[in-house]
């Protein structure tokens, strides 16, 4: 399962952005025309969320389809698409500044900068959804299994290179909604941000900082997948000519 094709799904469901194809897929499965109307958790042992998580044959079809598509792709829906549908205006709001933030092409930041930052602020803010599915994240991006787990007890003694933690130290004073001072935009322009940087640093700060409290408020629970992801590397596959093939 590729991580980063999950993260990649996470585009904007605004007007107009449905796949070409009126074929939706699931995992293993083709369904046409509208999903079936089971439920996105079946017990209370898989309760996700203190709200009603919505049937979706009662979403909007832009919403349902990011669903299908997010799931066929990375092997399963991470539950926050499943919490948030309960405001569908919402739902596209978020994942249209997240999508802003965090899959942007431009600009100083890496993927594993960017997973790092929310890890540590969202540790600071006791978020366990996001501090499990950003870390997940971050190992996929960064290849190094243990960094986010240190940044999440304690980034301040956490293996971190001055540029990461320059990063770290300026997402927790925003964070935390300290004085932002010019003196702060200078240390982290000696270690090669620039202005927009500092932005993105900031606004991902700023933006899961709201989204730590709505985790928080739902009571969102992370997918068991996001757990050991990235920690151990995954079995390479022996090409077809290296397979044995027998006597």
């Amino acid at each position: 399962m590729s991580v980063q094709v999950v993260v990649r799904a996470l585009r904007p469901p605004v007007v107009g952005l449905l796949v070409q194809s009126s074929v939706l897929l699931t995992k293993g499965r083709v369904c046409h025309g509208m999903p079936t109307s089971v439920r996105l958790y079946s017990s209370e042992e898989e309760r996700i969320s203190r709200y009603p998580v919505p049937y979706r044959k009662n979403l909007p079809y832009d919403i349902v389809e990011l669903m299908e598509e997010v799931e066929a792709k990375g092997g399963f829906l991470p539950n926050v698409f499943k919490v948030l549908a309960h405001r569908p205006a919402e739902f596209r709001a978020f994942f249209a500044y997240y999508d802003a933030l965090m899959n942007k092409e431009t600009g100083g930041l890496s993927k594993a900068d960017r997973e790092l930052i929310v890890v540590a602020t969202s540790a600071h803010n006791h978020c366990l959804y996001c501090v499990v599915s950003h870390s997940a994240l971050h190992r996929i991006y960064s290849k190094k299994p243990t960094l986010a787990d240190q940044v999440a007890v304690n980034y301040q003694v956490a293996d971190l290179s001055a540029r990461e933690r320059a990063m770290l130290d300026f997402a927790l004073t925003v964070c935390r909604s300290e004085t932002v001072t010019d003196e702060l935009f200078s240390s982290l322009g000696a270690h090669g941000f620039d202005r927009e940087d500092i932005w993105d640093i900031g606004a991902i700060a700023a933006f899961f900082a709201m989204s730590n409290r709505l985790a928080n408020l739902t009571d969102m629970r992370p997918n068991t997948e996001f757990y050991n992801m990235g920690r151990v590397p995954r079995e390479k596959r022996p090409k077809p000519d290296e397979q044995d093939s027998g006597p």
